[in-house]
């Protein structure tokens, strides 16, 4: 399968992004405890969040906020809308 990489200015789930990828949190769309429990760990709009390691049936994935390794589910992930960032703009 051959994935090609986001466009660095268009909109995704953090669902979307691939091992290795970088984004940006826009706006996080989880509701109640959900939402509480998300922006707890620091998935705020501004955050740099990078996908870092999937695990063998994709789900959870774990990501590093912040500095700290968290790990998501599909369904959690996908409520949060990133910006991709260009490799250049990485740290």
């Amino acid at each position: 399968m051959n994935i090609a990489p986001h466009t660095p200015s268009a909109l995704c789930t953090l669902a979307d992004l691939q091992p290795g990828e970088t984004a940006e949190v826009v706006a996080v769309h989880a509701q109640g405890p959900e939402r509480r429990r998300l922006l707890d760990l620091g998935i705020v709009p501004g955050t740099r969040i990078a996908a870092e390691l999937r695990s063998p049936l994709s789900d959870p994935v774990a990501y590093r906020v912040r500095g700290a390794l968290i790990a998501l589910r599909r369904s959690q992930a996908a409520q949060i809308e990133v910006r991709p960032l260009s490799l250049e703009n990485q740290p």
